[in-house]
């Protein structure tokens, strides 16, 4: 069977599902179809934790799904910019999960990380699929996939 890692980058997978489709990420489909005859070797879902209860609700159904949800404080700067994104972190768990995975699956847009997906294919001859709202995923993180698979219709609800 093979060995599946999964990683999301809530933030991104929100903001450019909202921005393209004006809808949510459906992540129980999601979790169906990256999981469907695999085994499950680790499952992140990456987010920004600003106290809201709200977001502390669909943290627990992503708990539930089956997802280990990391959380990072909301900062905001005193110049009124936030930061809050998760590369580093996602970069060493990719690099952590690789040599026990099979297939590394990423859902994100952020092209930082091709450099990510084309060490994992190369060092550790592992599969990399990339799961992005296409308009809004950068052409460098499609090529470096082993597989790009589109969010449309049928991955939102």
């Amino acid at each position: 069977m093979q060995t599946v890692s999964i990683f999301v980058d809530v933030q991104n997978i929100y903001y450019t599902t909202r921005s393209a489709y004006q809808r949510n990420f459906d992540y129980n489909r999601f979790w169906a179809e990256v999981t469907h005859n695999r085994q499950v070797v680790n499952a992140y879902a990456y987010a920004i934790d600003r106290g809201d209860e709200k977001q502390r609700q669909f943290q627990n159904i992503l708990r539930a799904i089956g997802f280990e949800v990391k959380l990072k404080p909301f900062i905001q700067r005193s110049d009124g910019t936030a930061k809050g994104d998760w590369d580093v972190g996602i970069t060493i768990d990719v690099l952590e999960s690789a040599k026990d995975s099979d297939l590394i699956i990423l859902a994100s847009g952020d092209g930082d990380f091709d450099i990510l997906l084309n060490t994992v294919r190369n060092k550790y001859q592992s599969e990399a699929h990339v799961y992005g709202v296409p308009s809004l995923t950068a052409a460098s993180l499609m090529n470096a996939a082993t597989q790009f698979t589109p969010i449309d219709s049928s991955l939102l609800l």
